[in-house]
């Protein structure tokens, strides 16, 4: 029976000082107030050019972060994989303003293809749409769509020619979901990549945040469309990511909150959109991008009655770098597919999504005292190992 209780699986490989700095860590993080004050303070001192980079290297960026750039990655790239998990490279660097930075960052994202295309350790690739526009032309595209729109086929064309490259090397590609205000627009663009690249197989995959009312239907109407059109979805299932954002929009802008109005109804939507796929997987194909225990044996679940091998290329675990060792490696000893992403990119350029993960630490109810129960509870297993 699988268990995500094996603190030695969770844990080999890791020295008593590495999981000391990590004991340390998450109880800083466990602290809302630290958390806050504490990413301001950063944000304000980087501004002002204070030597703090090598201090935060130490710490948070080297709890969720590969390295500053892909080749200073690989060092945990390849520890991940002899143990059997594989890795996702995500260029996280954010907040590029211009043709020249967007350009950049399509160029980065096509170099990470064809890193992933050399390794059978890293199985995905990942990008974000607003990586390679402004956010106000995926919001006009959004309430409107215009296909005359200079700037929209600038990002169409940038879109296409990463998409294409995944495909000449036949990586699978996920493209990540952003706020409801931009995400009509890149759904507009998935499904027409669907109906481009997925004729033959699964090869993008698009990501639905299941804390959305509207995100279960959706998902129904892609399976629908994708046997209409004879096209092999990909999706990734995650919880949500920008709920205080959304809800704060929808009240400034007087529309209806599109975020469900609890936990509960998360959670079930989500399970339900598990069952829905894995109950139709011979059109499709999903990856589970969660930390919630209970949804990944659900899943466990789920392939064994419906009689669908652990290492079914179809089906595959994830997780960030750095959080939920327990259900990562635990699910790969058992021959499940699991791959974590890989966050990589400078220092400085990086600080929205280190406060991203300090502040999703500190406000999922249980996230960071489960970590640090594993951790103790895997210093006092290898200390009666040390005394027998």
């Amino acid at each position: 029976m699988l268990s995500f209780d094996c603190t030695e699986v969770a844990f080999r490989g890791k020295s008593d000082a590495e999981l000391g700095r990590a004991v340390l860590l998450f109880r800083l993080l466990s602290n809302p107030f630290l958390v806050k004050v504490g990413s301001t303070l950063t944000s304000f001192l980087l501004g002002l050019g204070f030597p703090i980079k090598g201090l935060i290297k130490r710490t948070i960026f080297q709890q969720f972060v590969g390295g500053e750039t892909r080749d200073s990655s690989m060092e945990k790239i390849i520890w991940l994989a002899e143990r059997g998990v594989g890795s996702i490279l995500d260029y996280s660097v954010e907040g590029k303003k211009d043709d020249q930075g967007f350009e950049g960052t399509a160029l980065e994202i096509i170099e990470c293809i064809a890193t992933a295309a050399k390794s059978s350790s890293m199985p995905f690739a990942v990008f974000k749409v607003s990586g390679l526009a402004t956010e106000d032309v995926l919001t006009r595209q959004s309430v409107h769509a215009d296909d005359n729109d200079p700037e929209w086929l600038n990002l169409k064309e940038r879109f296409r020619r990463i998409l294409t490259e995944a495909s000449r090397k036949r990586v699978p590609i996920m493209i990540d979901a952003e706020e409801s205000w931009l995400q009509t627009a890149i759904d507009r663009l998935a499904e027409e990549a669907f109906v481009e690249f997925n004729t033959d197989g699964p090869l993008v995959y698009t990501t639905l945040q299941l804390y959305r009312k509207d995100r279960l239907e959706y998902l129904k109407y892609l399976w629908q469309k994708a046997e209409n059109q004879g096209f092999y979805p990909g999706v990734k299932l995650v919880r949500g990511a920008y709920m205080e954002k959304e809800r704060r929009r929808s009240v400034e802008k007087s529309y209806p909150d599109p975020i469900l109005i609890s936990k509960a109804d998360t959670d079930r939507d989500f399970n339900s959109a598990l069952d829905f796929v894995v109950e139709h997987i011979h059109l499709g194909a999903i990856v589970l991008g969660t930390h919630n225990e209970e949804s990944c044996l659900k899943l466990v679940e789920r392939m064994q009655q419906f009689d669908l091998s652990p290492s079914d290329p179809r089906i595959y675990f994830s997780q960030l770098l750095g959080m939920s060792d327990h259900i990562s490696f635990n699910l790969a000893q058992s021959g499940y597919n699991v791959a974590k992403y890989v966050p990589y990119g400078p220092v400085n350029e990086l600080l929205p999504y280190l406060q991203r993960r300090a502040t999703e630490n500190t406000s999922v109810q249980g996230q960071t005292g489960r970590e640090l129960g594993l951790l103790y509870a895997e210093f006092k297993r290898r200390k009666s190992l040390k005394k027998a």
